[in-house]
């Protein structure tokens, strides 16, 4: 398939494959799939083998990429004929932000999926956010494995886990400043969104809440060490990390409304994508899949009008009713091109 450059509209009914469309392309940019899905689940039924292709234009060169999964074989990643000695090294080339009906889980389920959020943004603009992270979670992972070892057998070791404590400081340090710098910067943008395509005359923000605030992770588990040996895992640091959704000075959680919500969820989307787009100097990729249903005129419209914009780059928008969206489309203005499932 050759898309358009500015907006793409990919329509068919439910189980066609559109989602699968926006997660290819997810995946060729991430190295994995949006929705959460293992590997092997990602490979067609009765196969062993997956393969993704796409050729992206960037700075007017065009950029190659290939995505292999063959179970119980190390994934492959192909840039340019040139394979990656590690996938780490592809996250960042082609930035992407998606906007998916899930997302209101951002602010309904647990602090996961904000840090997921915050670590989907700060990977794509910082190779070293990245290996910060990935050498934070391998050692956490450790020490919750020596943790449930030790109390399994009865013995601690203070000096192995004090090891661990000192791989984990620097990694942490460094994420939780990453962090703090990222919504200084963020959250103006975040909050001029939000006015754009709410009509809502209240107060939003987001809170970074994180115990490295006060402390160092050196220092907070040592203090925490016994209650980690009753719980058998590690109960302070970044992993604990949180983001506080506040409208009209109350939880978006637990006091917003259906309309409220969606506007908020969109709008920390949208600025995820300005973000990353300013730090980056180039346009993500933009992937919204299955919005309109979850949305009502107003803020439909509104979104489009912001989509219109000369922005944002290249679009795709997923919708069951071709009409639909041919005709939103079609009101903006802008060039865009059908395809159907």
């Amino acid at each position: 398939m050759e898309f358009h450059p500015r907006i793409n509209g990919i329509t068919g009914k439910n189980g066609t494959g559109k989602t699968n469309l926006l997660d290819a392309i997810y995946y060729l940019c991430m190295c994995r799939s949006y929705f959460g899905m293992p590997d092997k689940a990602v490979v067609r039924h009765e196969q062993d083998v997956m393969r993704v292709e796409g050729a992206f234009e960037k700075a007017n060169e065009t950029v190659h990429i290939v995505a292999k999964i063959r179970l119980r074989r190390k994934k492959e990643f192909i840039c340019n004929d040139a394979p990656y000695a590690k996938l780490s090294e592809h996250i960042g080339l082609l930035p992407v932000v998606v906007i998916a009906p899930d997302d209101t889980r951002l602010a309904t389920e647990g602090s996961e999926h904000r840090r997921k959020f915050l670590d989907e943004t700060l990977c794509q603009l910082d190779r070293d956010y990245l290996r910060h992270l990935m050498q934070y979670n391998k050692v956490l992972t450790q020490r919750n494995s020596a943790l449930k070892q030790m109390a399994k057998n009865g013995q601690f070791d203070y000096v192995l886990i004090g090891t661990y404590n000192e791989q984990l400081a620097p990694a942490a340090a460094y994420i939780h400043d990453a962090r703090k710098a990222f919504m200084t910067d963020f959250l103006p943008i975040f909050e001029t969104f939000y006015a754009k395509i709410s009509n809502e005359s209240e107060v939003v923000t987001c809170v970074y809440e994180s115990a490295l605030h006060e402390a160092n992770l050196t220092d907070l588990l040592e203090q925490n060490y016994e209650k980690d040996k009753i719980l058998q895992r590690t109960t302070q640091g970044i992993h604990r990390d949180n983001l506080g959704f506040i409208i009209g000075q109350k939880a978006v959680k637990r006091f917003a409304s259906q309309g409220q919500l969606k506007s908020f969820i969109l709008a920390l989307k949208l600025a995820q994508y300005e973000f990353i787009k300013t730090q980056k100097g180039v346009k993500p990729v933009l992937l919204l899949d299955d919005i309109f249903d979850k949305l009502d005129a107003t803020r439909i419209e509104s979104l489009i009008r912001l989509l219109a914009d000369d922005d944002f780059g290249q679009v795709f928008i997923t919708d069951t009713g071709e009409e639909r969206l041919n005709d939103i489309l079609l009101k903006t203005g802008v060039d865009y091109q059908m395809f159907a499932t």
